[in-house]
């Protein structure tokens, strides 16, 4: 779209890159204003702004693609070098493990948890995948084994890992990975009894009610003892009772509600998963 008015005029629309180095296509909205000045047209105003619906470079990966990250990871922890374990995370990744009761929301920390674990000498293979995709992150949820080459110990756990493609590489965003309840213990403590899905969606209302009552303390209530909120407008995990609330403090000022568009549930004992799009 061009408009003129001596001495500048204006170009203003759609243009689209291709990035040599990777291949990349990425469409954009611009605005030129050009002035002329010591007898060339010059520049004096740029205005380049990603089109609404792309504002990520999507990195596409498959289904196959996703559940070969772990591979990553395991082949990581063959090395028996926590350094390089550690560095398979995102640099704002968060490690929920299996046998410890500390979040690891750094590289110190994740490394530090790696020091003692690969001591065992794990190895894992997954006997349950569950993937979703997004633009530019990804999930792969289940259940994984592993065999610990130092005794010969097999221990069966669930996991989640959320990636995330940063600096050129799928990282690990967020992982958790927890051990499988036994079925014993899980009778001998009382467990309630097996959750349906439709209970388990309903769930998000007792959150979604708090919200509603503007008090981030009820909100921050309904979250566990040991929790890891990774929320839609802060780039800081949130893993206790006072920064969930904090957090909560802000985001209610906003009078949010929400309501369930897309939802996939896993269930097993004593635990259930909801994921999806609200």
């Amino acid at each position: 779209f061009i408009w003129r008015s001596c001495p500048q005029c204006q170009d203003a629309g759609i243009y689209e890159f291709t990035m040599g180095a990777t291949g990349d296509k990425v469409k954009a909205r611009y605005t030129y204003v050009y002035v002329y000045e010591n007898n060339q047209w010059k520049i004096a105003h740029h205005h380049s702004s990603v089109m609404p619906e792309g504002i990520d470079i999507a990195k596409s990966i498959t289904e196959d693609e996703v559940r070969g990250l772990f591979q990553l990871w395991n082949s990581a922890l063959d090395t028996l070098d926590s350094d390089a374990v550690a560095k398979r995370y995102a640099k704002e990744g968060v490690l929920l493990p299996t046998v410890s009761d500390v979040p690891r929301t750094d590289y110190d920390t994740i490394k530090d948890y790696f020091d003692a674990f690969l001591l065992k000498k794990p190895q894992g293979v997954i006997l349950e995948s569950n993937v979703m995709i997004g633009t530019n992150w990804c999930q792969d949820a289940g259940i994984y084994e592993f065999t610990m080459g130092a005794t010969g110990d097999k221990v069966k756990a669930r996991y989640s890992f959320i990636y995330k493609f940063e600096d050129g590489q799928w990282k690990i965003a967020h992982h958790h990975s927890s051990m499988m309840p036994e079925a014993q213990l899980a009778a001998s403590s009382g467990a309630p009894a097996p959750i349906p899905d439709a209970e388990v969606r309903s769930l998000f209302s007792l959150w979604n009610n708090a919200l509603a009552t503007l008090d981030p303390d009820e909100v921050a209530k309904r979250y566990s003892k040991a929790p890891c909120l990774l929320p839609t407008v802060s780039d800081v995990p949130r893993t206790d009772y006072d920064t969930i609330k904090d957090y909560f403090d802000a985001f209610l000022l906003k009078k949010p509600q929400g309501v369930i568009l897309e939802s996939n549930v896993m269930i097993g004992t004593n635990w259930c998963q909801d994921a999806g799009i609200y």
